[in-house]
């Protein structure tokens, strides 16, 4: 009973994310500046996932469980649940990022892109590690390797 607890609460969550993930999760709320009306525009993903799943028994399996010489007594409930192997997990998560705004004005429309400073950094730090590379490279080609 409690399996069908949990699948309704997966159906649940499924049907509150349809809901969430719309044209209203991208746009933000108008802005007016002036004459101008600024609409943010967002990146939003949302993603899920769930599973089930039941192990064979070790002795279906044809393997059988070591001596009861050290390890401490175990009841027999938990003995079979041991042995049922069952199991199940989910996770989730949402992510929201910028990427422009929108410029409604009686001129018309334009957009200005939102630059997102974390991947510019790391793209300037791999282009600098890159050239160091190859400036080592080519200074021990010419200067030869001292031992």
């Amino acid at each position: 009973m409690d399996m069908e607890k949990e699948i309704q609460k997966l159906l649940d969550a499924v049907a509150d994310l349809r809901h969430k993930a719309n044209a209203n999760a991208c746009f933000g709320e108008p802005v007016l500046v002036e004459d101008c009306v600024v609409i943010p525009v967002a990146s939003v993903s949302y993603g899920f996932g769930a599973g089930i799943g039941q192990c064979p028994r070790m002795e279906d399996m044809g393997m059988r469980k070591a001596p009861d010489t050290e390890e401490p007594k175990v009841t027999e409930q938990e003995e079979n649940d041991i042995d049922s192997g069952k199991g199940g997990g989910g996770g989730g998560g949402a992510s929201a990022r910028p990427i422009a705004a929108l410029e409604v004005t009686s001129k018309g429309v334009r957009v200005e892109p939102v630059m997102d400073e974390q991947k510019l950094a790391l793209a300037g730090a791999l282009l600098i590690g890159w050239n160091v590379f190859w400036l080592a490279r080519a200074l021990i080609k010419i200067f030869g390797q001292q031992d």
